[in-house]
């Protein structure tokens, strides 16, 4: 009997051993693939994915329309969950927006006025705009003074031949009454409320439609819109271009703004549009999109 006893007392033993070990090999089989402190998770190449989600309502000058659809374009493809939408309405109706409350971001061609800044509204620079002065491809025109520009504008001088032209008259295509290229145009040049326009139209794009269809015309559009349809002047010798906005020496220039209401808050994703647009990385989307970055 004690011998049965023994032996199974034995037998007991050998399992309790056997499981033990089983238990205790498996521990560093199954760390030894892992550095100490590693984590087992498998890495991801992947970025983390946005969690801004939303609407953004921006809406006004027609002239940011380049730019403005780029950074909505590169701002949604890293931030799939919001919208951003853009009303071109020209910068008047921008401004009047954002004070009222009807759009998130107002988007004006011009600064904010005195009593717009007044009023409750904060202008934020997004990038800088030669306004060019556009001649019809015939016109053997090159060069404008300020002065003979004005002289132009406000009727003064008639015929393209007092300015080293051929003999036509002169025919002046401009924007409506609130548009920023018109009043920056406008502004600049001195000719506020003293223009004889023969045309008003309603977008910039019209304006070169405009010139390109009569010999006898000139008019004034953002140098972002400009194309091979029309002739761009260069104003005392200096062309619109990049360099020449950002270092001051082309003088019809403006900035292009986003509009903000003050306190009131505005949405994450409408800040964080803000924040894309404004920073370094946006700079080359501007430079695309045919205007100027603000020098940092």
């Amino acid at each position: 009997m004690k011998k049965i006893f023994a032996i199974v007392l034995a037998g007991i033993m050998m399992l309790s051993l056997a499981a033990c070990g089983g238990a205790s090999s498996s521990t560093p089989a199954a760390a030894s693939s892992e550095p100490a402190g590693a984590s087992s998770a498998p890495a991801s190449s992947e970025p983390a994915a946005s969690t801004l989600s939303g609407k953004v309502t921006t809406g006004g000058s027609t002239s940011v329309e380049k730019v403005v659809g780029a950074f909505i374009e590169a701002f949604m493809a890293e931030n799939s969950g919001v919208d951003v939408t853009y009303d071109p309405t020209g910068s008047g109706a921008g401004i009047t927006g954002a004070a009222e409350g009807t759009l998130d971001i107002g988007l004006s061609s011009r600064a904010l006025k005195d009593d717009e800044a007044a009023g409750g509204l904060t202008a934020t620079t997004f990038a800088l705009d030669g306004i060019a002065i556009i001649v019809n491809s015939e016109n053997t025109v090159e060069d404008l003074t300020l002065e003979q520009i004005k002289g132009l504008a406000t009727g003064e001088i008639t015929n393209w031949s007092e300015v080293g032209g051929p003999d036509m008259p002169v025919v002046l295509v401009g924007r409506e009454a609130g548009s920023g290229t018109r009043d920056g145009f406008e502004s600049i040049v001195d000719v506020k409320d003293a223009c004889k326009y023969d045309q008003e139209l309603t977008s910039t794009g019209a304006v070169i439609a405009g010139v390109a269809a009569n010999p006898n015309a000139f008019g004034y559009a953002s140098l972002s819109a400009v194309d091979d349809t029309v002739k761009a002047v260069t104003v005392e010798g200096v062309a619109a271009s990049e360099a020449t906005v950002q270092d001051g020496t082309y003088k019809i220039q403006r900035p292009f703004v986003f509009v903000t209401k003050d306190g009131a808050e505005l949405s994450e994703a409408a800040q964080a549009f803000i924040d894309f647009a404004t920073s370094d990385a946006a700079s080359e989307l501007i430079v695309n999109a045919g205007a100027v970055p603000v020098a940092k």
